[in-house]
This record gives structure tokens, sequence and C-alpha cells, in this order.
């Protein structure tokens, strides 16, 4: 029972054992070989090794029935083993095929790899450490975990709760994890007289879209009400503050006026957009003044006849409320600063219950301005209170009048020899209550980051507080001579006093881990946002760093000696194939282990 290449040549087939050209069921139970080498006796070769000749496959073909040679070019590499040598078809495995096409391979071709491999791992890095910057995060990590995780059935974390952002007044009962909470800056720009001349000369929005939503939807909560539909002038400025185009809002404010002359709302609108200079916002203001009083008190005598005039009188009172503080504002830019503190107090006195609208901390600024340092001091006292929510503006004016009485014969190298006194004691302490607060003012007051126009909304601890507040009292740190350089000395040393600030403060709650998020959406993209606590860098920016060095210092190798990093790209790929061969083969033809082989061509 022999195949047709048995019958035609004539050789008896080989009936050892140990012969794997012998099909299992034909070997002779008698024909062992009891020595390695011994020659069979049925067809007189040495075992195995001739059946590596010429490239045959001796496991379908018989002894004596081998191909021709094969070409010399062809040939694979001999191997020696056990004082033997075998040659191993260059095709016998896909490590043959790469290590013939490496051999046919140039310097050019493994300077172009590399150079490619580094100019794409660099594009890479370059990529994710642009992603780290603007958003925080690695975007190999993100894709990994949001889409990646998911395919190869990882377990999936459920994704922690969004922030919560609410431009509401009333701070809400304070959690283990405090909410970001969103506020109305009490010292925001005149639109058309600032931000816009601003975006004129600089060609930049100083504005995002999520703070104008929010001033939109403030707008809509203050200047109107559910009896507005019962005046047609009302009614237009209704949908002028929902509209979205400035050009739109002011038409819309113009028809409003040609309806009632007396719509204070659309005053306001005007003066705070179309106006291009503070004097010509004061004007309509002082109009909007003029018809807000005279709707107000009409919604005086009448609030309680319905819900519906109660309502109405609210409504009223936020825009009277309104505009007072917006001229007396003008008045603060106009250099008329004693009037702007006396409509301040009035305003306060007036309307107490609105403390909501942080009034007080535009009066602490234009007291700082008249150097009135007694009556800042005597408006901290009322209004620095441990049941009233805290400011960068009232926890860095307090640090900036106890430092103050010390900050002119501050030196730090007396302090190192003699100690500090009560009062340098006492500022230290002010300077480090206020970093925890909010650590990114330092970095302004200190101008080692610079400043921009501070948005029209803040977050309390953020980097958005610490813009408005250092954009309007850097002045006055610097005025008080000494000032500055104390807080130099001093601000970095509250770290040590919190080195988990996330999980546990000194004198406030911990901070909170929100701010980065809703501190790019309040401030301009060309704006560099100051994070706390420090990030470190991703992995995968590490990573890709190394693979772009170590690729452009292969490309710099290969540039320099070429010849021999293709000799040492062949000696690896031959190593490989000398490996792979020896833990595949070998053991099946009976020569594993093969403590001592080499390659060798021919």
């Amino acid at each position: 029972m022999g195949s047709t290449n048995r019958l035609s040549t004539g050789t008896p087939p080989c009936s050892s054992r140990r012969c794997p050209g012998v099909p299992r069921g034909l070997r002779r139970p008698g024909a062992i070989d009891r020595k390695r080498g011994r020659r069979h006796l049925s067809c007189g070769q040495t075992p195995c090794c001739h059946h590596h000749r010429n490239g045959q496959d001796f496991r379908y073909r018989e002894h004596g029935a081998g191909r021709p040679a094969a070409p010399r070019s062809l040939r694979g590499p001999r191997l020696w083993c056990g004082g033997r040598s075998v040659r191993v078809s260059p095709w016998s495995s896909s490590d043959g095929l790469v290590t013939m096409f490496l051999s046919t391979l140039t310097p050019k071709f493994y300077f172009a790899l590399t150079v490619t491999s580094s100019f794409i791992s660099g594009l890479i890095f370059v990529f994710e450490w642009w992603h780290f910057r603007k958003y925080g995060t690695s975007f190999i990590e993100q894709v990994s975990v949001s889409h990646l995780r998911p395919l190869i059935g990882g377990a999936e974390s459920s994704p922690p709760a969004p922030a919560a952002f609410s431009a509401g007044e009333n701070e809400t009962s304070r959690q283990n994890m405090p909410e970001c909470k969103v506020w109305r800056n009490p010292l925001n720009l005149f639109r058309g007289a600032e931000y816009s001349r601003y975006m004129w000369v600089t060609g930049k929005e100083p504005l995002t879209y999520y703070d104008m939503n929010l001033s939109a939807q403030d707008h809509q909560t203050f200047f109107t009400c559910d009896t507005d539909a019962l005046r047609p002038s009302d009614t237009v400025m209704q949908k002028a503050w929902r509209e979205r185009n400035p050009q739109a809002r002011i038409k819309a404010a113009y028809q409003a006026l040609e309806l009632n002359n007396d719509c204070a709302t659309a005053y306001v609108l005007l003066a705070e957009e179309e106006a291009t200079t503070i004097v010509d916002a004061e004007k309509y203001f002082k109009q909007a003044l003029k018809a807000g009083e005279m709707i107000y008190r009409k919604s005086q005598n009448c609030h309680s006849q319905s819900p519906q005039h109660e309502a109405q009188l609210r409504r009223d009172t936020n825009v009277l409320v309104y505009v007072k503080r917006r001229l007396a504002m003008c008045a603060r830019k106009l250099g008329r600063i004693r009037e702007a503190v006396k409509m301040m107090r009035d305003l306060m006195k007036e309307f107490p219950l609105l403390s909501m609208l942080n009034i007080h901390e535009n009066l602490l600024e234009a007291l700082l301005e008249l150097q009135a340092y007694a009556d800042v001091q005597a408006v901290l006292a009322k209004y620095d209170d441990i049941s009233l929510p805290k400011s960068a503006a009232i926890c860095y004016t307090a640090a900036l009048l106890k430092a103050r009485a010390v900050s002119e014969r501050f030196s730090p190298e007396t302090a190192s020899k003699r100690g500090l006194s009560t009062a340098e004691i006492n500022a230290v302490e002010a300077i480090h209550r206020a970093v925890e607060f909010n650590p990114h003012v330092p970095k302004y007051l200190l101008e080692m980051k610079s400043l921009v126009l501070p948005p029209e909304h803040i977050l309390k601890r953020g980097d958005s507080e610490a813009v408005a507040y250092a954009f309007f009292h850097l002045q006055h740190w610097k005025r008080i001579e000494g000032a500055l350089n104390l807080l130099h000395c001093t601000w970095e040393g509250t770290f040590r006093m919190i080195p988990y600030p996330l999980e546990k403060g000194h004198l406030f709650y911990p901070y909170p881990s929100c701010t980065e998020t809703a501190d790019r959406e309040l401030l301009p993209t060309f704006h560099e946002v100051s994070v706390y606590p420090q990030k470190e860098l991703p992995f995968f920016i590490h990573f890709t760093a190394g693979l772009c060095s170590f690729s452009a210092m292969l490309a710099l190798l290969t540039h320099q000696f070429p010849e021999l990093m293709v000799i040492f790209a062949k000696a690896r790929a031959a190593f490989q194939h000398q490996r792979n061969f020896s833990t595949e083969h070998c053991g099946e033809y009976g020569f594993y282990p093969c403590g001592s082989a080499r390659l060798q061509w021919g």
C-alpha cells in the first residue's frame, strides 16, 4: 500500500520508528535506532539529516524522491546541531521571508524608516501635549477608556456626576463635595464700552458663549415677569433678552421705546450694549433711572392687589437696584469716586435684603481707591463673617490690611534671624487664609501670569474669580509699599499646611475638583487656565516623548553610521530566525534542545 511516488522510485521505504518519513502504520516494530546516527537498514541514510537536504518536505516524500537542488541564492541557512549540518528552507517560516527581505534593504531605507517613525511619534506627542494643556486630560487615555474599553469587555466604571453650574444668588447648603457654583461678577464690565472695544482692537472675543448665555438667563430673571404680556413694550423686551445677535437686541430695544418712551429695561439694554463709552452708558442709565423710579412707585401702590402685582414689584425693584448700581460704577470709572461711594452706601441702606448682589465688593474697591482703610476695615467687620459666603475680595482685602501694618519694615533676612513679631504672624496667617481660599490669585498679583478682561460670571475659588479680583485690585497692592514682597515671601507656605487640598482643608472646605472645567467654560480660549492642584503629566505623554526621542536617536545613528546599522538589523533578524527555528523545529526533529547551534549561509 504505497504511494505512486514510492512505487516509481523503487527505493524501499525506511521502516525505522524514528524516521518521520515513514507513515506510522508502515513502521516495523523491530527497526529501532539504538543510537543516533546509525544508518537505517532499509534506506542506508543517516536518520533525519538527509530529509532536510534540498528543501525536501520529508513528512510527505520518501527517500530518493526529492526535487532537484535549489539554486544557491535560494538556499536556506545551514544549522549545526550535534556536529551535523542541517540546511533549513528559507520558505519554511515567515521569519525566513523577513530575513531575505531585510538582506535586500539599503541604508537609505533604514534612514527613511527611522525618520518617518520619529516624525509620526513627534506629531502624536505634540497633539497629546496640546490636548492636555487645553482640556486637562490625555486624548489617548480618554479614547481608550470611553471607546476601546467597552469593546474589549472591560469593566466600565460609572462616570462621575457632572458638575452643576447655577447662576443663583443664594448659597446652597454645603456638602462633602461642594457644588461648583457660578456667581454674577459684581465688577463686570460694560459690553459696548469695554468688551466690544477690546474685541475691535485685538480681534479676540473676550466673552465665551457659556458666559453670555448665563447673562441672558440673568436678564430674563431680573427684568421680566408674568405680567409683561399686558404691556406691549415689555413683551418686545422679553423677546429681546432671548436674542443671540446683539444687533437684534438693540433693534428690539428701539422698538420697545417707540411703543413706550418710559421703558426702563430698553434703556438698560442700550446702555450695556450700544453705548461705546462710559459717558454714553451713563446717559442711558440716567434715563433708565428716571423711568424706573416712576414705575417702581406705581408698583408699590398696587403690589398687594394680586400675586401678579407682587411679581411685577420684584421685577421693578431689580431694575431699579441694577440701574443705581451701574450708575455708581460709571461714576467710579469716570473718577467721581466719592460720589460712587455715597451711591453704594445709600443703595445698601435702601435695599438691605439684596446682599446677594455683593454690592459691598464694589464699595470695598472704591474705598481702597480712596485709601480709606478705616472704612474698609469697617465693611470687612460686617461682611467677613463665618455665616456669610466668602470671596477672594474679602479674604485678600483682609490680608492686604494686615500686611499694610508690617510690610514697610518687613525683611526676610531680618525675620529669619529674630523671628516673626505678632503683627507679622497675623499678616502671614491672613495671607495663608486668602491663598487657601483661592490659590490662583498670587500669580496674577505677582505678575507671574498675564491678565485678561474678567468674565461676566465667576466661579468662587476658581481662576475666573482670581482674574476678576486681580484685574481691579492689583493697583491697590502696588500702592502699599512692601505688600507684594510680603506676599511673594509667604504665599507658597500655604501649600505645606494643606498637602491634600482635594481631601481636607485647613480653614475652609476641601478645594473643589470641578473648578477647572467651569473656568474653561467661563474664560476665553486664548487664556491659559490656572489649575490647582497641579496635575501630573499623563503616562502617554511620557510614552510618546520617549518613543519620539528613541526613534530620533535611531534616525541620527542611521544617518551617521548607515553600514553599521544595516549590519545590526540583519544580525538581529538572523538571530531571531535562529531562535524561532530552534524552538519550533529542532525539538520536533530530535535535536531539541540545541545548546550550541550556529547559522551559516551557503
